[in-house]
Formats: C-alpha cells, structure tokens, sequence
C-alpha cells in the first residue's frame, strides 16, 4: 500500500505563527527598553558639548577682555557670533560693565541675584525658552555658566 500522504506533502519547515509572535514579542520588549535608553544618552552628550562650546566661547571672550582691555559687546566681536549649541539656536550673550544694578536682563539666581559680574553665556536648550530667573520653568533646560564661570551646567543644576 502506497502512503499518498507522506509522497506528496510537503516537507516540513520555517516557523510556525507562535515562534514567530513570540519573536516579535522580545524584540519589541527589547525595543521598549533601548530606545529611551539611547535617547537619553544622546540627550546627554548634546549637553556635555554645550558645555564645551560654552567653554570655548567663555576662553575666547576672556582674551578679548585682556587683549582689548574690555569684553566684546557681541560674540561676533570674538568671530564666533554663527557659532550654534547642539540643538542649532546661537548662544546668548551679555556684556556686563561691571556692576549689578539697572541690567534687567541678566540671568538670576532663586534670590534674584545676577549669577555673573563680568558676562552671562549660555545656551536656551532643548526647548528653545529661557527666563531671566533661574527658577522659572522656561530656564530649567538651559546650559548656564555661572559664578563667572565656576559653573558650567545645567540651569536646574545651579
């Protein structure tokens, strides 16, 4: 007796549906955890080279300050005027002439004290808002220099 079945079936192979379901299921479990892994770390490395641009720019205008014996009134005065943080906004700076009173716009701590005598540098950050006041909800992204320059980081840092 001649077993029709076994001569002309296929062979069996590949994957069945469940193999497959469940394949998907851990890569998407994998996926769920990586990606937000990943894009903080980005997020973390656009900070830190905030922070050296805002470096470098700081370096540069205290050369102005003592080869010029003055501060630049602008970042173009240093040639760095086009020079964007991470996120493509231009850094903000303001000349401060020395003292602390009648310059609304500089950038205030919780006690709305100026954090800087002689410039304020930074950058507004991932959200693109910024504030005078440290405190409020618009600066907590920024990258700040502070404490004429003792401090480079983050506004919700400071």
């Amino acid at each position: 007796m001649i077993n029709w079945r076994k001569k002309y079936s296929a062979p069996r192979g590949g994957f069945s549906l469940i193999e497959l379901l469940i394949v998907i299921a851990v890569v998407g479990i994998l996926s769920g955890i990586a990606i937000p892994w990943y894009m903080s770390y980005r997020e973390k490395v656009k900070i830190e080279n905030c922070k050296l641009g805002i470096k470098v720019i700081e370096t540069a205008v205290k050369n102005y300050g003592i080869e010029n014996n003055g501060y630049p009134n602008s970042l173009a005065d240093v040639k760095l005027g086009d020079m964007t943080d991470p996120w493509g906004r231009p850094y903000e700076y303001l000349r401060i002439n020395g003292g602390t009173t009648g310059l609304g716009k500089m950038r205030k701590d919780k006690s709305m004290v100026p954090i800087n005598t002689d410039f304020d540098l930074y950058s507004v950050g991932p959200d693109g808002k910024s504030a005078v006041a440290l405190t409020s909800k618009n600066s907590h992204d920024d990258i700040i220099r502070a404490n004429d320059g003792q401090f480079i980081g983050l506004a919700s840092e400071y």
